[in-house]
């Protein structure tokens, strides 16, 4: 494993503000040596314009803006990138159960990411990303998007406040001219005053996503969506959602109980941390499945949404596995952090 361009030994900020780290200091422009193909970076660890870049001129021809919201939001208390101890996959039932943190970074790659999607004022996120897309705008073959989340911010927020905050960041990264917005249903995204996920309300999600397309009018919309255990619950999600956004990427993480080596909870904070979503290699067979299953009800529904496969994308042979199953883009992020050539592996074996 190389150095990650994400450093978790540093802050959200400290990373914000001087990374990446790694290859992705002095990136070498790999577009004219090897063509573009539908990989990339998940939301997540690119956190900024410089990280994008340096994704882009590596080789990952579609990267996603770390998740933004409508006003600044303080990231969660450091650490925030942790080891966890899990052999094989992480089944639901061991997800109930929980799983240790463990010390060192090493192949199988297993960590927790727990940040609480900070943000930084609006006005630099759009600068930012409005930069970006200029910059990018003659990069044949390689898709700049974002994700925004609607937010909660207190106890005064009703429904409807909610899916205004959600319509208001639709807007505010609509002006940036981003090419195409991500809409982040896969997190406990309403501040931390409710434990749930969106997605996992299909009439919330199908209003939400109806308001923020007739905001965006034809700039695609993508949903990222969690694991569904059940079938027939993820049969009307996308029943539901399907003719109305443009894609569904799957999965996120899977959330879980983290404890310490002392059955402590192991990220300082409330209680409302001791969940946090796990990624890497034990995440896989979730990513699969999901694309697999998004695929047969596309087929079944008669729909043409776009599917994009995450989780647990650590090689090319895992990134071919996700384009068998049916994924229309194939997308990493803790295998991209700590191999950054991962997209050009990929590249040399086509």
């Amino acid at each position: 494993m190389e150095t990650p361009f994400f450093d978790p030994n540093k802050t959200y900020y400290e990373n914000w503000e001087q990374g990446p780290f790694g290859a992705f200091i002095d990136p070498k422009d790999s577009l004219g040596k090897y063509p573009a193909i539908p990989f990339g970076i998940a939301a997540g660890p690119l956190l900024n314009a410089r990280f994008m870049k340096a994704a882009m001129l590596m080789g990952f021809d579609h990267v996603v803006y770390k998740t933004v919201r409508t006003r600044e939001k303080k990231s969660n208390q450091w650490p925030n990138v942790v080891s966890v101890d899990i052999k094989g996959d992480l089944s639901i039932e061991q997800a109930k159960k929980g799983v240790t943190t463990k010390e060192g970074f090493a192949e199988p790659l297993a960590i927790t990411n727990s940040f609480g999607n900070p943000c930084y004022p609006v006005d630099v996120w759009q600068q930012d990303i409005a930069e970006l897309v200029e910059w990018a705008k003659d990069r044949k073959g390689q898709r700049v998007s974002a994700m925004i989340e609607g937010t909660r911010w207190d106890e005064t927020y009703t429904d409807k406040k909610f899916l205004e905050d959600w319509v208001l960041a639709a807007q505010l990264m609509q002006e940036t001219k981003v090419p195409e917005i991500e809409a982040n249903f896969s997190c406990p995204n309403e501040g931390n005053l409710v434990k749930t996920l969106l997605c996992y309300d299909t009439s919330s999600s199908r209003r939400i996503a109806e308001a923020i397309k007739n905001k965006i009018g034809n700039v695609p919309l993508i949903i990222k969506i969690s694991y569904f255990e059940d079938q027939n619950e993820l049969e009307y999600f996308v029943k539901e959602l399907g003719t109305v956004v443009d894609g569904f990427s799957a999965i996120n993480t899977i959330q879980t109980p983290v404890y310490n080596a002392k059955g402590k909870q192991a990220l300082p904070g409330g209680d409302w941390r001791l969940k946090s979503g796990i990624c890497g290699t034990p995440i896989k067979w979730a990513g699969l499945d999901m694309v697999q299953r998004l695929k047969s009800l596309r087929e079944k529904l008669k729909m043409n949404y776009q599917i994009i496969g995450v989780g647990g994308v650590m090689s090319s042979d895992d990134y071919h596995e996700y384009r068998s199953a049916g994924a229309d883009v194939v997308m990493s992020a803790t295998g991209s952090m700590w191999n950054p050539h991962l997209a050009v592996d990929i590249k040399k074996t086509l």
